[in-house]
């Protein structure tokens, strides 16, 4: 199946781990294929198989397809091999999911498989957006993030901060006016970083604070306070989130 708009690899994932738990495929490969692959871009999969590692992988793994060789061909002049598995490969367990029917999906406090849609959420009422990392700091991540942004403002009393993954992104975003978006909405735009991500600066929580991070663990502590909540989103999630003051999606924003 094709996801619906603003359902992306990261909500694919969340699914995943919300299907099989933490512990789901611990010291084992996730490998991912079938006919929906083809509408994941290369960032979606770059989300999925970085947090293969939460759901206990030892890796995560997609087919070599042409959308895979062009990437090469752009990043790489390096000659590589492609590694396919066997015809008669023999799994310890399959999972069939229609990406048509998934929804925009978050992670609640404290464990990534303890996962929610979007419809199930409630108020929850948020203090911080965290928008990029390793996870979700690409560029379509930035684009999506900027597109929800556009002409809006962040909610008073809510600190939105943005991560490139990388510089070679940071400067693509900048190029792409991106950066201008981003700071006119009211956001702190970093250099790359773990930053908050593991708890060590810029956006520690207090106490009781929660946050919306588009990063890849919400343990207790991870990002400060041990009384503080951090639910795991996509990046169109956590910057819709930002607008309102609240766990949101972009549909509740006309979009």
């Amino acid at each position: 199946g094709k996801p619906a708009k603003w359902v992306s690899g990261k909500d694919v994932i969340l699914h995943i781990i919300g299907l099989i738990g933490v512990d789901g495929a611990l010291y084992r490969s996730m490998e991912f294929v079938g006919d929906g692959i083809k509408y994941l871009s290369m960032d979606d999969r770059f989300a999925m198989t970085n947090m293969a590692i939460e759901a206990g992988g030892k890796n995560g793994i997609f087919p070599v397809d042409d959308l895979t060789i062009e990437y090469m061909k752009e990043h790489s002049t390096k000659e590589y091999t492609v590694y396919e598995a066997d015809e008669d490969a023999e799994y310890d367990e399959e999972y069939t999911i229609d990406l048509s029917t998934l929804r925009p999906t978050v992670a609640f406090p404290h464990l990534p498989e303890n996962t929610r849609t979007i419809d199930e959420v409630g108020d929850v009422k948020i203090d911080q957006v965290v928008i990029g990392s390793c996870t979700n700091g690409h560029i379509q991540d930035m684009r999506e993030a900027a597109e929800i942004m556009k002409g809006r403002k962040i909610a008073d009393g809510v600190r939105a901060i943005i991560i490139p993954a990388t510089q070679q992104i940071y400067l693509q975003a900048m190029e792409e006016g991106l950066i201008k978006t981003f700071i006119e909405y009211g956001a702190v735009v970093s250099t790359s970083t773990c930053g908050p991500c593991l708890g060590g600066y810029m956006g520690i929580l207090a106490e009781g604070e929660r946050c919306v991070s588009t990063t890849n663990r919400n343990f207790v502590g991870r990002m400060g306070h041990v009384k503080s909540e951090i639910y795991l989103a996509s990046p169109a999630v956590a910057a819709a989130s930002a607008v309102t003051g609240k766990l949101s999606q972009p549909s509740e924003l006309g979009l």
